[in-house]
């Protein structure tokens, strides 16, 4: 598929990517301002998806070398985690081929929206870490695993759902689970570009434009995790899980209405 890129798209498909990787880096749900922007540019559903993978792995690898710079996620600790989500989302990435989603997609919006009401209410949305309820061996091969299958099957609030899981399982305070989350995220971001990327789907020049600009956005996001914290995070994450539920109820009206 071939694009004639004008200075004016290109400087939109850049500065949606920066607010994008921003907003990702912190909550997640960046997806719901890049994938209707590279369909608006006329690529198909398909490979709006596999050209947001491209460019989602730019924020999610810029936002996670920032934490590792900072010492907050120390490799070693979590690389299980990291290689179960990468294999749960490649095998999500090939199921999604070959299984019909609609069931996910009616249940989606209220399992987001349950999301957002548990980082509103729970008390265990703080900076501060608490009981570890599974060793980290136990959390790469459930929580890595199945949440890595769901990115690459369907994927809206990944990033927010490895946060969820690392403060419910792992006992980690909010902003060093949206730290280790990330690098979780890149993890299957990168499987399912490979997937996609074997499939032809991937448009390079598109997807490389918004990388920069979701670079220079997960930077600045990244930076505010650390120094915002619970007070950032959590209203944002609230604020994007019921944006993602409205945005995919919509969706399905449209279809089914």
């Amino acid at each position: 598929m071939e694009f004639e890129l004008s200075i004016n798209l290109v400087i939109i498909l850049f500065f949606v990517a920066i607010f994008a990787g921003f907003i990702d880096s912190i909550a997640g749900g960046g997806g719901l301002l890049t994938i209707p922007v590279l369909m608006w540019v006329g690529l198909s559903p398909t490979a709006a998806l596999a050209t947001n993978k491209l460019q989602a792995c730019g924020g999610s690898f810029f936002a996670s070398f920032y934490f590792i710079r900072k010492g907050v996620i120390k490799i070693g600790e979590i690389k299980w985690a990291i290689l179960c989500a990468f294999i749960g989302a490649s095998f999500g990435t090939i199921a999604v081929q070959l299984i019909d989603a609609s069931i996910l997609e009616v249940l989606l919006p209220f399992l987001i929206l349950g999301l957002g009401g548990y980082f509103l209410f729970s008390k265990k949305m703080s900076d501060q870490d608490r009981h570890q309820v599974f060793g980290v061996g136990v959390f790469a091969l459930t929580a890595a695993l199945g949440i890595g299958f769901y990115d690459g099957f369907f994927g809206p609030g990944t990033g927010s759902f490895f946060a969820l899981a690392f403060v419910s399982l792992l006992g980690f305070g909010l902003a060093k689970a949206t730290a280790h989350a990330k690098i979780l995220n890149l993890a299957t971001n990168i499987a399912s570009l490979i997937f996609f990327a074997l499939g032809g789907k991937v448009l390079w020049l598109l997807g490389g434009i918004m990388l920069l600009g979701q670079a220079v956005g997960a930077s600045l996001g990244a930076s505010l995790v650390l120094s915002q914290g619970t007070k950032l995070v959590k209203p944002l994450v609230v604020s994007m899980s019921l944006l993602m539920s409205i945005k995919i109820l919509m969706t399905q009206y449209a279809v089914f209405g």
